[in-house]
């Protein structure tokens, strides 16, 4: 498929097709990266690195808290 540039206040734009932007799984807002290669732009969207709740909740396994451990008083240079 073919896209023009155009100009956009004082940079350029490009109007992505609704059937690219689904294909792609792009949606508006998105945030993409873009890299340059030997003439040619590639877009895609950053890695979100999934938190440990994400992660947790994903394994399945419920997270059972445990309570505060005790290690006694301080005996060396601990700051606490």
């Amino acid at each position: 498929m073919r896209v023009q540039i155009k100009p956009w206040g004082n940079s350029q734009g490009i109007l992505l097709p609704k059937a690219i932007m689904q294909s792609a799984g792009f949606a508006c807002n998105d945030f993409l990266d873009v890299d340059v290669n030997e003439g040619s732009l590639h877009l895609h969207k950053p890695v979100r690195h999934k938190t440990l709740e994400e992660r947790i909740t994903e394994s399945g396994v419920p997270l059972t808290l445990i309570e505060e451990l005790d290690y006694g008083d301080p005996v060396g240079g601990e700051i606490w």
